[in-house]
């Protein structure tokens, strides 16, 4: 009987773990108090958190300052601050980011400006508004489906530390070892329900935010970096700049 605690180990992560991910899912899934209207439009950076996050918000901010000459960003990953009058709060925010010198690497850029309080307060509106999701529900989420896939691996482990290093005499029958199966069944069915009904509260946008992206028209080529991201971009130069290992 060596092998009954290897499967209540098995049951007890499992268990564990689908719940935790079922609160976390009845977290993300509670509604927002403010309802959002059908009339709501999405500005281009609204669009671009909603479709990639922070660091798509700041790669729309360079190539919009790119496009009008304010930028230059060269395919060899250097930004350089062509006009130091910015339009808006995110395109100062940028040139910030850069420095007083005038020019940063690229990669340094958008780090530093996706985390800036101009990208923290659209979020923060646009969560407020219920078009994305909290950043709290959507950690919590990609946090406990990895406990769940975490306890996928164990079952499988623990049933492999049975066969291969208890004595024979103590391994269970092909009956007792079917145990092993339960769990792992538990954790596998909680996968696939969590990819049908967890899955839109790991992006960015909720179920709202998604709808009206999907209602944007495609206006441009900014319109595309916003909803698709820089791989968009018909510019070989302006892609490479921002996609380069190095860079992006």
């Amino acid at each position: 009987m060596l092998w009954v605690p290897f499967v209540l180990v098995a049951w007890a992560v499992a268990a564990v773990s689908c719940a935790r991910l079922c609160i976390a899912a009845l977290e993300a899934a509670r509604p927002s108090p403010e309802p959002v209207g059908g009339s709501r439009e999405l500005s281009l950076y609204e669009a671009a958190f909603l479709a990639g996050g922070p660091l798509r918000v700041t790669d729309l901010t360079l190539v919009s300052m790119h496009r009008r000459r304010g930028l230059l960003l060269a395919h060899t990953g250097w930004a350089t601050v062509v006009d130091p009058r910015g339009r808006d709060e995110l395109e100062r925010s940028v040139i910030g980011a850069i420095g007083p010198g005038g020019q940063s690497r690229i990669a340094a850029v958008r780090a530093a400006a996706s985390a800036a309080d101009p990208v923290r307060a659209l979020a923060e509106r646009l969560v407020a508004a219920g078009l994305a999701v909290p950043d709290a529900a959507r950690s919590g989420i990609t946090s406990a489906l990895r406990a769940v896939r975490r306890s996928t691996a164990l079952t499988v482990a623990l049933a492999a530390a049975v066969l291969l290093l208890l004595p024979a005499e103590h391994i269970p029958p092909g009956p007792g070892m079917a145990w092993f199966a339960l769990p792992l069944v538990l954790t596998l069915g909680c996968l696939v329900i969590a990819r049908v009904e967890v899955h839109p509260y790991t992006r960015w946008a909720s179920p709202a935010g998604q709808h009206l992206l999907r209602e944007i028209p495609m206006r441009g080529p900014l319109t595309a970096v916003a909803v698709e991201g820089v791989r968009a971009l018909d510019d070989p130069a302006l892609r490479a700049a921002l996609t380069s290992p190095g860079n992006y």
